[in-house]
Protein backbone atom coordinates (compact mmCIF):
# COMPACT_ATOMS: atom_id res chain seq x y z
CA UNK A 1 0.00 0.00 0.00
CA UNK A 2 1.37 3.54 -1.03
CA UNK A 3 2.61 5.37 1.92
CA UNK A 4 2.01 8.99 0.69
CA UNK A 5 -0.89 8.55 -2.09
CA UNK A 6 -3.01 7.37 0.85
CA UNK A 7 -7.03 7.10 0.17
CA UNK A 8 -8.71 10.50 1.04
CA UNK A 9 -11.03 10.61 3.86
CA UNK A 10 -14.82 12.25 2.92
CA UNK A 11 -14.78 14.91 5.74
CA UNK A 12 -17.42 16.18 7.76
CA UNK A 13 -16.25 19.21 9.36
CA UNK A 14 -15.60 22.87 8.74
CA UNK A 15 -12.47 23.48 9.24
CA UNK A 16 -9.00 22.40 10.02
CA UNK A 17 -7.76 22.89 13.82
CA UNK A 18 -4.61 23.63 14.97
CA UNK A 19 -2.94 19.79 15.12
CA UNK A 20 -4.27 20.08 11.16
CA UNK A 21 -6.99 17.57 11.73
CA UNK A 22 -11.14 17.58 11.34
CA UNK A 23 -12.66 20.39 12.93
CA UNK A 24 -15.53 22.65 13.17
CA UNK A 25 -15.61 26.12 12.98
CA UNK A 26 -16.83 28.48 16.02
CA UNK A 27 -19.38 31.27 14.07
CA UNK A 28 -17.02 34.64 14.98
CA UNK A 29 -19.17 35.75 18.05
CA UNK A 30 -18.69 32.34 19.93
CA UNK A 31 -14.60 32.46 18.51
CA UNK A 32 -14.34 36.01 20.32
CA UNK A 33 -16.37 35.10 23.27
CA UNK A 34 -13.93 31.84 23.57
CA UNK A 35 -10.51 33.88 23.12
CA UNK A 36 -11.55 36.76 25.06
CA UNK A 37 -12.29 34.36 28.48
CA UNK A 38 -9.84 32.22 28.09
CA UNK A 39 -6.67 34.08 26.92
CA UNK A 40 -4.12 35.11 29.54
CA UNK A 41 -2.11 36.40 26.58
CA UNK A 42 0.79 34.12 27.04
CA UNK A 43 2.50 31.68 24.90
CA UNK A 44 -0.13 28.00 24.32
CA UNK A 45 1.26 25.06 23.09
CA UNK A 46 -0.27 25.80 18.96
CA UNK A 47 -0.51 29.55 19.75
CA UNK A 48 1.81 32.34 20.56
CA UNK A 49 0.51 35.48 22.52
CA UNK A 50 1.29 37.94 19.35
CA UNK A 51 -1.27 35.10 17.30
CA UNK A 52 -3.55 35.61 19.96
CA UNK A 53 -3.53 39.07 19.52
CA UNK A 54 -3.62 39.39 15.38
CA UNK A 55 -6.90 36.41 15.63
CA UNK A 56 -8.20 38.87 18.57
CA UNK A 57 -7.59 42.36 16.27
CA UNK A 58 -9.68 40.32 12.98
CA UNK A 59 -12.42 39.31 15.21
CA UNK A 60 -12.64 42.75 17.02
CA UNK A 61 -12.51 44.55 13.79
CA UNK A 62 -15.27 42.48 12.15
CA UNK A 63 -17.86 43.17 15.23
CA UNK A 64 -16.34 46.09 17.12
CA UNK A 65 -19.66 46.58 19.27
CA UNK A 66 -19.37 42.27 20.32
CA UNK A 67 -15.82 43.32 21.15
CA UNK A 68 -16.50 45.84 23.13
CA UNK A 69 -19.31 43.82 25.28
CA UNK A 70 -16.89 40.86 25.60
CA UNK A 71 -14.32 43.28 27.33
CA UNK A 72 -16.55 44.24 29.91
CA UNK A 73 -17.83 41.09 30.46
CA UNK A 74 -14.34 39.31 30.75
CA UNK A 75 -13.12 42.11 33.17
CA UNK A 76 -16.50 42.81 35.16
CA UNK A 77 -17.58 38.95 35.50
CA UNK A 78 -14.47 37.03 34.82
CA UNK A 79 -11.31 38.97 36.03
CA UNK A 80 -9.61 38.84 32.76
CA UNK A 81 -7.38 41.98 32.73
CA UNK A 82 -4.74 41.71 29.85
CA UNK A 83 -7.40 40.27 26.81
CA UNK A 84 -9.71 43.26 27.91
CA UNK A 85 -7.00 45.81 27.73
CA UNK A 86 -5.71 44.71 24.54
CA UNK A 87 -10.03 44.79 23.67
CA UNK A 88 -9.81 47.88 25.03
CA UNK A 89 -6.78 49.54 22.83
CA UNK A 90 -8.18 47.78 20.07
CA UNK A 91 -12.02 49.31 20.19
CA UNK A 92 -10.04 52.69 20.05
CA UNK A 93 -9.84 52.63 16.23
CA UNK A 94 -13.37 52.31 15.91
CA UNK A 95 -16.27 55.31 15.59
CA UNK A 96 -19.57 54.41 17.46
CA UNK A 97 -21.63 56.42 19.74
CA UNK A 98 -21.18 53.87 22.92
CA UNK A 99 -17.22 54.40 23.26
CA UNK A 100 -17.34 56.56 26.24
CA UNK A 101 -19.69 54.35 28.62
CA UNK A 102 -17.60 51.24 27.44
CA UNK A 103 -14.20 52.81 28.20
CA UNK A 104 -16.15 53.73 32.03
CA UNK A 105 -17.38 50.10 32.31
CA UNK A 106 -14.24 48.93 31.26
CA UNK A 107 -12.20 49.78 33.81
CA UNK A 108 -11.71 48.08 37.55
CA UNK A 109 -9.14 49.80 39.24
CA UNK A 110 -6.92 52.53 38.16
CA UNK A 111 -4.13 50.92 36.38
CA UNK A 112 -6.39 49.23 33.88
CA UNK A 113 -6.51 52.67 32.62
CA UNK A 114 -2.85 52.86 32.45
CA UNK A 115 -2.56 49.83 30.26
CA UNK A 116 -5.36 50.72 28.04
CA UNK A 117 -3.20 53.49 27.16
CA UNK A 118 -0.48 51.90 27.16
CA UNK A 119 -1.70 49.32 24.44
CA UNK A 120 -3.03 52.01 22.30
CA UNK A 121 0.32 54.31 22.40
CA UNK A 122 2.24 51.70 21.40
CA UNK A 123 -0.06 50.57 18.49
CA UNK A 124 -1.74 53.21 17.31
CA UNK A 125 0.32 56.51 18.06
CA UNK A 126 0.34 59.25 21.11
CA UNK A 127 -2.96 60.61 20.05
CA UNK A 128 -6.24 59.54 21.61
CA UNK A 129 -9.68 59.25 20.36
CA UNK A 130 -11.69 62.10 22.00
CA UNK A 131 -14.20 59.31 23.11
CA UNK A 132 -11.92 57.07 25.01
CA UNK A 133 -9.85 60.21 26.18
CA UNK A 134 -13.32 60.99 27.99
CA UNK A 135 -14.32 57.37 28.90
CA UNK A 136 -11.29 56.55 30.74
CA UNK A 137 -11.57 59.82 32.66
CA UNK A 138 -15.08 59.43 33.76
CA UNK A 139 -13.63 55.85 34.85
CA UNK A 140 -10.84 57.80 36.93
CA UNK A 141 -12.86 60.40 38.64
CA UNK A 142 -14.59 57.20 40.61
CA UNK A 143 -12.12 55.71 42.19
CA UNK A 144 -11.04 57.53 45.89
CA UNK A 145 -7.65 58.69 47.22
CA UNK A 146 -6.49 55.90 48.73
CA UNK A 147 -7.01 53.83 45.16
CA UNK A 148 -5.23 56.45 43.35
CA UNK A 149 -2.22 56.33 45.64
CA UNK A 150 -2.24 52.80 45.39
CA UNK A 151 -2.22 52.44 41.47
CA UNK A 152 0.37 55.68 40.91
CA UNK A 153 2.29 53.30 38.39
CA UNK A 154 5.53 54.45 39.65
CA UNK A 155 8.77 53.28 37.20
CA UNK A 156 5.69 51.98 34.80
CA UNK A 157 5.89 53.58 31.33
CA UNK A 158 2.56 55.61 31.48
CA UNK A 159 1.91 56.35 35.19
CA UNK A 160 -1.08 57.79 36.75
CA UNK A 161 0.18 61.39 36.49
CA UNK A 162 0.89 60.86 32.62
CA UNK A 163 -2.79 59.69 32.57
CA UNK A 164 -4.51 62.91 34.41
CA UNK A 165 -2.08 64.71 32.13
CA UNK A 166 -3.69 63.19 28.83
CA UNK A 167 -6.89 62.40 30.17
CA UNK A 168 -7.75 66.12 32.44
CA UNK A 169 -10.37 64.05 34.10
CA UNK A 170 -12.07 66.73 36.54
CA UNK A 171 -12.43 65.36 40.36
CA UNK A 172 -15.18 65.28 42.28
CA UNK A 173 -14.97 67.36 45.97
CA UNK A 174 -14.09 64.25 47.79
CA UNK A 175 -10.94 63.66 45.79
CA UNK A 176 -9.77 67.26 44.22
CA UNK A 177 -6.84 67.46 46.94
CA UNK A 178 -5.63 63.79 45.67
CA UNK A 179 -5.73 64.74 42.66
CA UNK A 180 -3.60 68.08 43.06
CA UNK A 181 -1.34 66.15 45.28
CA UNK A 182 -0.84 63.45 42.38
CA UNK A 183 0.11 66.29 39.71
CA UNK A 184 2.32 67.76 42.31
CA UNK A 185 4.10 64.42 42.94
CA UNK A 186 3.17 64.21 46.71
CA UNK A 187 0.43 61.48 46.44
CA UNK A 188 1.77 59.12 48.68
CA UNK A 189 0.26 56.33 50.11
CA UNK A 190 0.73 54.72 54.02
CA UNK A 191 -1.69 52.20 54.04
CA UNK A 192 -1.20 49.65 51.01
CA UNK A 193 0.51 46.58 51.54
CA UNK A 194 3.96 47.27 49.56
CA UNK A 195 4.65 50.55 51.38
CA UNK A 196 3.90 49.42 54.83
CA UNK A 197 6.61 46.55 53.95
CA UNK A 198 8.82 48.67 51.93
CA UNK A 199 9.19 50.88 55.02
CA UNK A 200 9.69 48.61 57.28
CA UNK A 201 12.43 47.18 55.70
CA UNK A 202 14.95 44.36 56.45
CA UNK A 203 14.32 44.67 60.39
CA UNK A 204 12.59 41.39 61.50
CA UNK A 205 10.52 43.09 64.13
CA UNK A 206 9.07 45.46 61.77
CA UNK A 207 8.12 42.85 58.96
CA UNK A 208 5.83 41.16 61.97
CA UNK A 209 4.08 44.42 62.83
CA UNK A 210 3.80 45.22 59.63
CA UNK A 211 1.91 42.06 58.84
CA UNK A 212 -0.05 41.95 62.05
CA UNK A 213 -1.02 45.34 60.84
CA UNK A 214 -2.05 44.76 57.01
CA UNK A 215 -4.20 41.20 58.29
CA UNK A 216 -5.96 42.85 61.48
CA UNK A 217 -7.42 45.56 59.36
CA UNK A 218 -8.02 43.85 56.17
CA UNK A 219 -5.59 45.70 54.22
CA UNK A 220 -4.12 42.91 52.40
CA UNK A 221 -6.05 42.25 49.00
CA UNK A 222 -6.96 38.99 48.56
CA UNK A 223 -4.29 38.08 45.63
CA UNK A 224 -1.80 39.90 47.42
CA UNK A 225 -3.01 37.39 50.26
CA UNK A 226 -2.49 34.65 48.38
CA UNK A 227 0.99 36.15 46.64
CA UNK A 228 2.85 36.64 49.90
CA UNK A 229 1.35 33.45 52.08
CA UNK A 230 5.17 32.43 51.87
CA UNK A 231 6.37 35.35 53.03
CA UNK A 232 3.95 35.61 56.23
CA UNK A 233 5.06 31.83 56.99
CA UNK A 234 8.95 33.12 56.85
CA UNK A 235 8.11 36.58 58.87
CA UNK A 236 5.04 36.18 60.94
CA UNK A 237 4.42 32.32 61.64
CA UNK A 238 1.82 33.57 64.52
CA UNK A 239 -0.52 34.97 61.88
CA UNK A 240 -0.77 32.00 59.94
CA UNK A 241 -4.11 31.19 61.29
CA UNK A 242 -5.20 34.78 60.47
CA UNK A 243 -4.33 34.21 57.58
CA UNK A 244 -6.15 31.16 56.87
CA UNK A 245 -9.01 33.11 58.33
CA UNK A 246 -8.86 35.52 55.54
CA UNK A 247 -7.88 32.86 52.93
CA UNK A 248 -11.35 30.76 53.63
CA UNK A 249 -13.85 34.03 53.84
CA UNK A 250 -15.82 32.96 50.87
CA UNK A 251 -17.41 36.45 49.93
CA UNK A 252 -13.74 37.60 49.62
CA UNK A 253 -13.35 35.09 47.47
CA UNK A 254 -16.51 35.55 45.48
CA UNK A 255 -15.46 39.67 45.17
CA UNK A 256 -11.62 38.61 44.45
CA UNK A 257 -12.13 37.15 40.82
CA UNK A 258 -9.91 34.75 41.70
CA UNK A 259 -8.83 31.93 39.63
CA UNK A 260 -9.60 28.44 41.20
CA UNK A 261 -6.45 27.30 39.45
CA UNK A 262 -4.67 29.73 41.64
CA UNK A 263 -5.35 27.83 44.57
CA UNK A 264 -3.43 24.58 42.91
CA UNK A 265 -0.48 26.92 41.59
CA UNK A 266 -0.25 28.35 45.76
CA UNK A 267 -0.40 25.25 47.03
CA UNK A 268 2.48 23.53 44.98
CA UNK A 269 4.24 26.58 45.39
CA UNK A 270 4.43 25.61 49.00
CA UNK A 271 4.21 22.08 49.35
CA UNK A 272 7.81 21.88 50.63
CA UNK A 273 7.42 25.39 53.02
CA UNK A 274 7.95 24.05 56.79
CA UNK A 275 5.09 24.97 59.04
CA UNK A 276 2.64 25.17 56.03
CA UNK A 277 0.37 22.49 56.93
CA UNK A 278 -2.54 25.09 57.95
CA UNK A 279 -1.88 27.02 54.71
CA UNK A 280 -2.44 24.04 52.89
CA UNK A 281 -5.23 22.88 54.29
CA UNK A 282 -6.94 26.29 53.82
CA UNK A 283 -6.16 26.84 50.44
CA UNK A 284 -7.94 23.34 49.69
CA UNK A 285 -10.82 24.58 51.76
CA UNK A 286 -10.12 28.01 49.50
CA UNK A 287 -10.74 26.17 46.41
CA UNK A 288 -13.82 24.14 47.18
CA UNK A 289 -15.65 27.29 48.24
CA UNK A 290 -14.57 29.02 44.82
CA UNK A 291 -15.88 25.85 42.40
CA UNK A 292 -19.41 25.26 44.54
CA UNK A 293 -21.41 27.28 42.47
CA UNK A 294 -21.58 23.90 40.11
CA UNK A 295 -25.14 23.90 39.21
CA UNK A 296 -27.43 20.40 39.85
CA UNK A 297 -28.88 19.34 36.60
CA UNK A 298 -30.93 16.21 36.21
CA UNK A 299 -29.51 12.73 34.89
CA UNK A 300 -26.60 11.11 34.35
CA UNK A 301 -23.71 13.39 33.31
CA UNK A 302 -20.20 11.91 32.19
CA UNK A 303 -17.31 14.51 32.71
CA UNK A 304 -14.74 13.95 29.82
CA UNK A 305 -10.93 15.42 30.86
CA UNK A 306 -8.20 15.42 28.18
CA UNK A 307 -5.21 14.25 29.19
CA UNK A 308 -2.91 14.46 25.86
CA UNK A 309 0.23 16.02 25.36
CA UNK A 310 -0.91 19.16 24.61
CA UNK A 311 -2.71 19.80 27.81
CA UNK A 312 0.40 19.45 29.72
CA UNK A 313 2.19 21.18 27.59
CA UNK A 314 3.29 25.21 28.32
CA UNK A 315 5.28 27.85 26.38
CA UNK A 316 7.56 28.57 29.70
CA UNK A 317 7.61 27.84 33.41
CA UNK A 318 5.52 30.46 34.67
CA UNK A 319 2.48 29.28 32.18
CA UNK A 320 -0.63 27.26 33.23
CA UNK A 321 -1.13 24.11 31.01
CA UNK A 322 -4.37 23.43 30.00
CA UNK A 323 -4.49 20.38 32.43
CA UNK A 324 -4.25 22.44 35.32
CA UNK A 325 -6.69 24.76 34.43
CA UNK A 326 -9.42 22.41 33.48
CA UNK A 327 -8.89 19.93 36.25
CA UNK A 328 -10.13 21.30 38.88
CA UNK A 329 -13.48 21.89 37.00
CA UNK A 330 -13.38 18.52 36.24
CA UNK A 331 -13.42 17.17 40.07
CA UNK A 332 -15.90 20.10 41.45
CA UNK A 333 -17.90 18.72 38.00
CA UNK A 334 -17.86 15.27 39.46
CA UNK A 335 -18.80 15.73 42.80
CA UNK A 336 -21.72 17.90 42.68
CA UNK A 337 -22.98 16.16 39.58
CA UNK A 338 -22.28 12.32 41.25
CA UNK A 339 -20.97 12.28 38.02
CA UNK A 340 -18.60 9.56 36.21
CA UNK A 341 -15.46 10.67 35.25
CA UNK A 342 -12.83 9.71 32.27
CA UNK A 343 -9.91 10.59 31.54
CA UNK A 344 -8.71 10.00 27.41
CA UNK A 345 -5.56 11.04 24.97
CA UNK A 346 -4.80 7.97 22.67
CA UNK A 347 -7.49 5.91 24.43
CA UNK A 348 -10.08 6.53 27.09
CA UNK A 349 -10.91 5.07 30.82
CA UNK A 350 -12.71 5.58 34.18
CA UNK A 351 -11.24 6.82 36.95
CA UNK A 352 -13.46 6.47 40.40
CA UNK A 353 -12.99 9.47 42.80
CA UNK A 354 -14.24 9.04 46.24
CA UNK A 355 -17.60 11.05 47.01
CA UNK A 356 -17.05 14.77 47.71
CA UNK A 357 -13.31 14.72 47.66
CA UNK A 358 -11.59 17.73 47.96
CA UNK A 359 -10.35 19.74 44.85
CA UNK A 360 -6.69 19.25 45.98
CA UNK A 361 -6.99 15.56 46.48
CA UNK A 362 -9.08 15.19 43.32
CA UNK A 363 -6.27 17.07 41.37
CA UNK A 364 -3.82 15.43 42.66
CA UNK A 365 -5.04 12.10 41.67
CA UNK A 366 -6.02 12.77 38.20
CA UNK A 367 -2.35 14.13 38.04
CA UNK A 368 -1.07 10.89 39.00
CA UNK A 369 -3.23 8.64 36.24
CA UNK A 370 -2.17 11.02 33.89
CA UNK A 371 -1.04 9.00 30.90
CA UNK A 372 -0.87 12.22 28.17
CA UNK A 373 -0.09 11.00 24.32
CA UNK A 374 -2.31 11.79 21.11
CA UNK A 375 -5.50 13.24 20.96
CA UNK A 376 -8.48 11.18 19.81
CA UNK A 377 -11.90 12.26 20.36
CA UNK A 378 -13.24 8.86 19.46
CA UNK A 379 -11.92 7.06 22.21
CA UNK A 380 -14.28 7.97 25.16
CA UNK A 381 -17.59 6.76 22.79
CA UNK A 382 -15.83 3.93 22.15
CA UNK A 383 -15.23 3.30 26.02
CA UNK A 384 -18.33 4.27 27.76
CA UNK A 385 -20.39 1.55 29.28
CA UNK A 386 -23.57 3.09 29.56
CA UNK A 387 -25.86 5.78 28.27
CA UNK A 388 -25.73 9.41 29.80
CA UNK A 389 -27.91 12.80 29.22
CA UNK A 390 -24.87 14.79 29.44
CA UNK A 391 -21.91 14.45 28.25
CA UNK A 392 -19.00 17.60 29.54
CA UNK A 393 -15.92 17.65 27.47
CA UNK A 394 -12.85 19.61 29.16
CA UNK A 395 -10.73 19.93 26.42
CA UNK A 396 -8.11 22.05 24.24
CA UNK A 397 -10.38 20.72 21.43
CA UNK A 398 -6.99 19.46 18.91
CA UNK A 399 -8.41 16.53 18.02
CA UNK A 400 -5.87 14.75 15.62
CA UNK A 401 -5.70 11.11 16.11
CA UNK A 402 -7.60 9.54 13.16
CA UNK A 403 -7.41 13.14 11.32
CA UNK A 404 -11.43 13.23 11.94
CA UNK A 405 -13.54 14.67 14.57
CA UNK A 406 -16.23 12.22 16.28
CA UNK A 407 -19.64 13.29 14.76
CA UNK A 408 -19.83 9.38 13.62
CA UNK A 409 -19.12 7.57 17.19
CA UNK A 410 -21.40 10.15 18.96
CA UNK A 411 -23.97 8.97 16.75
CA UNK A 412 -22.83 5.31 17.21
CA UNK A 413 -22.69 6.03 20.95
CA UNK A 414 -26.29 7.95 20.93
CA UNK A 415 -28.04 4.92 18.63
CA UNK A 416 -26.38 1.90 21.20
CA UNK A 417 -27.80 3.34 24.19
CA UNK A 418 -31.04 5.14 23.13
CA UNK A 419 -30.26 8.26 24.38
CA UNK A 420 -29.66 11.68 22.54
CA UNK A 421 -26.65 13.16 24.47
CA UNK A 422 -26.62 16.92 25.35
CA UNK A 423 -22.91 17.96 24.58
CA UNK A 424 -20.80 20.45 26.86
CA UNK A 425 -17.84 21.87 24.97
CA UNK A 426 -15.66 23.21 27.67
CA UNK A 427 -13.26 25.37 25.91
CA UNK A 428 -9.85 25.39 28.29
CA UNK A 429 -7.58 27.80 25.28
CA UNK A 430 -9.85 29.29 23.22
CA UNK A 431 -8.34 28.31 19.89
CA UNK A 432 -11.30 28.97 17.69
CA UNK A 433 -12.77 25.34 16.64
CA UNK A 434 -15.24 22.73 17.97
CA UNK A 435 -14.95 18.95 17.79
CA UNK A 436 -18.81 18.79 17.20
CA UNK A 437 -20.95 21.09 14.88
CA UNK A 438 -21.91 24.75 17.21
CA UNK A 439 -25.63 23.88 16.22
CA UNK A 440 -25.35 20.41 18.59
CA UNK A 441 -23.15 21.28 21.53
CA UNK A 442 -23.15 23.70 24.59
CA UNK A 443 -20.45 26.25 24.37
CA UNK A 444 -18.46 27.21 26.93
CA UNK A 445 -15.07 29.23 27.80
CA UNK A 446 -13.36 31.10 30.91
CA UNK A 447 -11.45 29.99 34.23
CA UNK A 448 -13.72 31.58 36.45
CA UNK A 449 -16.01 30.01 38.58
CA UNK A 450 -18.84 32.43 36.93
CA UNK A 451 -18.77 29.91 33.68
CA UNK A 452 -21.10 28.14 35.94
CA UNK A 453 -23.94 30.58 35.84
CA UNK A 454 -23.54 30.43 32.12
CA UNK A 455 -23.85 26.42 32.42
CA UNK A 456 -26.93 26.53 34.14
CA UNK A 457 -28.59 28.15 31.72
CA UNK A 458 -27.12 26.77 28.24
CA UNK A 459 -30.01 23.63 28.18
CA UNK A 460 -32.40 26.13 27.71
CA UNK A 461 -30.73 28.44 25.37
CA UNK A 462 -27.71 26.89 23.59
CA UNK A 463 -26.60 30.21 22.85
CA UNK A 464 -26.54 31.48 26.87
CA UNK A 465 -22.77 32.45 26.62
CA UNK A 466 -22.99 34.76 23.82
CA UNK A 467 -26.48 35.62 24.44
CA UNK A 468 -25.68 37.40 27.57
CA UNK A 469 -22.74 39.03 26.69
CA UNK A 470 -24.92 40.81 23.71
CA UNK A 471 -28.04 41.53 26.43
CA UNK A 472 -24.97 44.31 27.61
CA UNK A 473 -26.13 47.71 26.76
CA UNK A 474 -23.89 50.50 26.35
CA UNK A 475 -25.48 54.26 26.60
CA UNK A 476 -25.24 56.38 23.37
Amino acid sequence: MGRFNTATVPRSGTTLNRANSEAFEETPRLALASLVLTSLVQDQFYRKADETLTEMRTLVDADPEFAAKCAVFARNEYGMRSISHAVAGEIGKHSAPWKRDFYRRVVRRPDDVLEILAYYKSHYGKKLPSAMKRGLADALIAFDPYQLAKYRGEGRGIKLVDAANLLHPKPTEATREAWKALIAGTLVSTETWETKLSKAGKDGEAKETAWRTLLSERKLGYMALLKNLRNILQQAPELVPLACEQLTDEQAIRRSLVFPFRFVTAAKELSEQPGAGPVLLALSWAADISLANVPVLPGRTCVILDDSGSMHMAADKSARTAFELGAPFAVALVNRMNADLMLFSNDARYLTLTPFIGIFDGVSILRANSNPQGTDFRAPFNRMLKPYDRLIFLSDMQGWVGGQAPTAELAAYNAKHDVNAAVFSFDLTGYGSLQFPQDKVYAMAGFSDRVFDVMATLEQDRGALVHRIEAIDFAS
